[in-house]
């Protein structure tokens, strides 16, 4: 499915069809899910780790935790973390609501697509600060290298970088 819809477009990775298509978007959802049905949350960082971390919170009947980098509002107490640079040299700053999540969840974030991983190691690193259990990470693709998968732990996803074939 992913294969079918996915495209480059002036060098760049088009994922945003795969949302706009309703049965191919619910097909994703429901694949990035199904390994993580023990999940209590759902986290994901921004952009587009909001639309497909709240469909698969949906999905799975379990609340979304945002995942927000540095400037835009989010109240009340946070924990914080500094990425590691990410494929464009640029590193972040990620905030996650101290409340958001508690030692008694088990939390999957989701995204769609990991380069270095650097966003979801941080991310990792929020969850693991707050107390909860990190279930792992399901993604649309997967471009990681073997010892950052190792460093996240269970990395579910749909297809690797290298079967989407070369950009344009």
């Amino acid at each position: 499915m992913v294969l079918n819809r996915f495209a480059w477009v002036d060098g760049h990775a088009d994922i945003w069809r795969l949302f706009s298509d309703a049965e191919v978007f619910h097909a994703v959802v429901e694949t990035l899910a199904e390994p993580f049905r023990s999940a209590t949350k759902v986290a994901g960082v921004e952009a587009r780790g909001f639309i497909l971390g709240a469909a698969v919170a949906a999905e799975l009947g379990v609340g979304f935790v945002a995942i927000r980098k540095e400037g835009g509002l989010f109240p009340g107490p946070k924990v914080t973390h500094r990425t590691e640079p990410d494929y464009r040299g640029n590193q972040s700053l990620l905030r996650l609501q101290r409340e958001a999540v508690s030692p008694n969840d088990r939390v999957l974030l989701v995204d769609d697509w990991a380069e270095l991983g650097s966003q979801a190691l941080g991310a990792k690193s929020l969850i693991d600060e707050c107390g909860a259990a990190f279930l792992g990470l399901a993604i649309i693709v997967d471009q990681l290298e073997d010892e950052t998968r190792r460093r996240i732990g269970h990395v579910h996803a749909l297809v690797t970088a290298n079967e989407l074939g070369p950009s344009a």
